[in-house]
């Protein structure tokens, strides 16, 4: 059974910083794209980031420069760093991942790309 389970959101003040993280299991990890996505209410869900299984890293343009995606394979956990956080980044942030087949990357930013889901974490950027 594949569980994925994001931690770490909370309420930051805007220009700070925070990490969420996401631990899975049920998988094997280092076979497996990650993906971060965020969903503010009334919105779509979207695109953060991605990060292959050879490390590589994507990024939304809305985010790039200030957030970097990462993972430690030997503690099957994905990681977003946020920095310079701004109030239009207040979202419930879920992670996702599929499995690595070859796949193009272009194909990262798409929802329906990803086959496994968390349940979010909700953060919130206010004074």
């Amino acid at each position: 059974q594949v569980q994925m389970t994001e931690t770490g959101g909370g309420l930051v003040q805007p220009g700070g910083s925070l990490r969420v993280s996401c631990a899975t299991s049920g998988l094997t990890f280092s076979d497996i794209i990650m993906g971060w996505f965020r969903q503010a209410p009334g919105k779509e869900r979207e695109f953060v980031a991605a990060i292959n299984t050879g490390g590589y890293t994507y990024y939304s343009t809305s985010v790039k420069g200030r957030f970097t995606i990462s993972r430690d394979n030997a503690k099957n956990t994905a990681y977003l760093q946020m920095n310079k956080l701004r109030p239009e980044d207040t979202a419930v942030y879920y992670c996702a991942a599929e499995l690595s087949r070859g796949q193009s990357s272009a194909q990262y930013p798409r929802k329906n790309f990803y086959t496994f889901w968390g349940q979010g974490t909700q953060v919130t950027i206010s004074s």
